[in-house]
């Protein structure tokens, strides 16, 4: 049976596109399009809500009328009130049709302005506003913003400016402005607020730290980069031993050994190939790394538009490697590239591993957008490069040694049903790793269909399938038969065999250290008994600062002010390695009020609480207030961390990152308290 190509185009559009756009905007603030907003009154009981759109040159805004599948289109909310009422849908000016390639449909959009009216009955002669907002996506012709949410607001001047039916627009500048918020008992109001600071007395949270309580550094994070670096390996290992790579590692080594004349330069020649090899890969990273920053690298982590796109896109990689269709480039570019490798000298032989880049990408495509992916939610600046840079070196390391000892090739096992096990293989991995995007929205959005118990039930199933497949009881179509299970398999079915029974208990609450920081946590579960909260370890935590604050001035404790997230893997890790330590445990329950803010919580605030902060973002969830406070207040935005406060806001301890050294986390908690008492005893 032919199997389907998909073009890669359509595969990876929402993914490079959106983490381009996610670099560029945080960047810096790019408002293409700007919105107005007018009311034409018609008569006393009529009139139009107008809101015009102005969009920069070379950007476009999409209509409302687009279909199911496509960008995201501009929708229009009203909040409902006793003074209007709504007459039929929102009406817009005539919009520009073409064929999207990359959607596969005919779309609609603006350029340069756009206007949308809405026609309501009024039920009241007194003057009132209409509140609203607008969603829309901007795109120019290299990127797409995330999509935008915008308040409108609509004043209706009342019966008395109407004068014969003349109708006269009020312009009304829709553009978000900072909400006044109380910080005092005497009313007085600010026009801006930027954290939610109010019981930090002072000019902030940091202090001179008090000497004598056995300081630590604070930490630098190298571990997540060597962790990116060491998954670029194995990435590019499991890449060689794909059916698209394997069978050109003899093939290669041979051609460079019989046309070099030499063993001497054939040596060399495969050299400077293993060396193109890694300036491909390697130059791939670079790219995303200088197009992305930290802080665009966090925000993907913590951007539910982005784990969700990414859950589409392991979906695709999965059914791609299980053999639904194949991922390929376009032939054009394979044959430019191949007809540049019949060039001598050095630029033949880089166009020569730029064509083996290209022919196996159906195989190295998915691990490479996989490795890039899981780079980006490590939130380092260097984690794409130093990612790409291991794998690049595990692909291309074979290529050099098999050319210094041809005579090694011969151990090689020769090419068969093997390989594509392996890529089968990788297809299960990345149905697993699927989820876990897909469980990061559900847990910011609060939605509560991917509890840990389904989690895990699912995780059960694709490893019990993928241990079947191994001992040949289950197949697809593209398989060979298979006679015999060789030792390999048969020790690799009782690893994924192993792996599944070790899932199970967690069904009805085992720890599962071994997979801590990609479940759901262990108190977001079906079954809740009555006495447990919905904190770690049953900790008496809060997750919102001013109620933290209060409860610990109340009873006379400490903060462990904890900035995680839901789609944290470390957060967990920490959480179920080290909290769940008896020291840990002891301290934080007894010594320590816990304060977690989850920065990709999506929960709305209420809109009396919502403000612009200084970066210029729009502060409407209570994941943004808590991001804005941990950028504002510590001059970071990478999770987790933890800063020890006394009671009245101010630092114990130099805060700390992810720490998973049981001892170093217990002479932080110590410092604090330490600390902690000396200024009680000196008030």
């Amino acid at each position: 049976m032919r199997r389907q190509k998909i073009s890669p185009l359509k595969i990876f559009t929402v993914l490079l596109i959106s983490i381009i756009s996610a670099g560029i905007s945080t960047a810096q603030i790019i408002q293409p399009v700007k919105w107005k907003t007018s009311v034409e009154k018609t008569s006393d009981k009529e009139a139009v809500l107008v809101a015009t759109a102005t969009i920069d040159k070379g950007w476009h805004l999409y209509s409302q009328f687009i279909p199911d599948g496509g960008p995201i289109k501009t929708t229009f909310t009203f909040e409902p009130s006793t003074n209007y009422k709504t007459v039929g849908s929102v009406a817009e000016g005539k919009a520009i049709e073409y064929f999207d390639k990359n959607f596969e449909m005919q779309l609609k959009y603006f350029g340069d302005k756009a206007v949308f009216r809405q026609k309501i009955n009024l039920l009241s002669n007194a003057k009132f506003s209409i509140s609203g907002t607008v969603e829309f996506m901007a795109c120019d012709d290299e990127k797409c913003l995330p999509p935008e949410l915008v308040d409108l607001k609509f004043d209706i001047t009342g019966s008395e400016n109407v004068a014969g039916g003349t109708v006269t627009p009020t312009p009304v500048d829709s553009t978000p402005t900072p909400v006044s918020v109380d910080t005092s008992d005497s009313g007085n109001e600010t026009t801006e607020s930027t954290s939610d600071q109010s019981f930090v007395q002072g000019d902030g949270p940091m202090t001179a730290l008090e000497s004598g309580c056995g300081e630590l550094e604070g930490e630098a994070q190298v571990e997540g980069l060597w962790a990116i670096f060491i998954g670029g390996i194995i990435g590019g290992l499991l890449a060689l031993l794909t059916p698209c790579v394997f069978p050109m590692l003899p093939m290669t080594v041979s051609f460079f050994t019989k046309r070099s004349g030499s063993r001497q330069k054939g040596l060399m020649n495969a050299i400077i190939y293993a060396i193109s090899i890694i300036v491909i890969y390697v130059g791939l990273g670079f790219l995303v790394t200088v197009t992305l920053g930290s802080d665009a690298l966090n925000e993907m982590a913590s951007n539910s538009f982005f784990n969700l796109a990414f859950f589409f896109i392991f979906i695709i990689f999965a059914a791609s490697f299980l053999g639904a269709f194949e991922i390929t480039l376009p032939s054009w570019i394979i044959n430019k590239a191949d007809s540049a490798s019949d060039k001598g000298g050095l630029v033949g032989i880089f166009f020569m591993a730029f064509t083996l880049s290209l022919v196996s990408f159906s195989c190295t495509g998915p691990i490479i957008g996989t490795l890039l992916v899981e780079a980006a939610h490590g939130g380092s600046y260097l984690g794409p490069l130093m990612g790409m840079t291991g794998f690049a070196l595990a692909l291309a390391v074979p290529f050099a040694i098999f050319a210094a000892f041809p005579s090694w090739l011969a151990s090689l096992p020769k090419s068969g049903g093997w390989l594509n096990s392996v890529k089968v293989s990788l297809g299960f991995l990345e149905l697993a790793l699927a989820l876990k995007f897909l469980s990061n929205v559900d847990l910011a959005y609060h939605w509560g269909f991917l509890k840990r118990e389904l989690f895990i039930a699912l995780w059960v199933i694709i490893f019990g399938l993928w241990g079947l497949y191994l001992i040949g009881k289950l197949k697809f179509s593209h398989d060979s038969d298979l006679q015999h299970l060789s030792v390999s398999r048969t020790l690799m079915a009782i690893i994924v065999f192993s792996f599944t029974l070790y899932l199970i208990p967690g069904l009805w609450g085992a720890p599962l250290k071994l997979i801590s920081g990609f479940p759901p946590p262990d108190f977001y579960k079906e079954w809740v008994k009555p006495q447990e909260s919905e904190c770690p370890h049953n900790l008496t935590c809060f997750k919102d600062y001013e109620e933290g604050m209060k409860y610990a001035k109340m009873q006379g404790k400490p903060i462990m002010l904890d900035f995680t997230g839901w789609s944290c893997v470390n957060c967990r890790k920490m959480e179920d390695n080290v909290w769940s330590d008896p020291d840990v445990l002891k301290r934080l329950s007894e010594k320590y009020v816990v304060i977690s803010l989850y920065v990709d919580d999506k929960k709305p605030l209420p809109a009396e609480q919502q403000y612009v902060s200084e970066s210029g973002k729009k502060i409407i969830t209570t994941g943004n207030k808590w991001s804005d406070m941990q950028r504002v207040q510590y001059k970071t935005n990478s999770q987790p961390y933890y800063v020890l406060l006394d009671n009245n806001g101010k630092i114990l301890a130099n805060p700390r990152g992810y720490t998973p050294d049981i001892d170093t986390y217990v002479k932080f908690l110590d410092e604090g308290l330490c600390r902690y008492q000396k200024r009680k005893n000196n008030q």
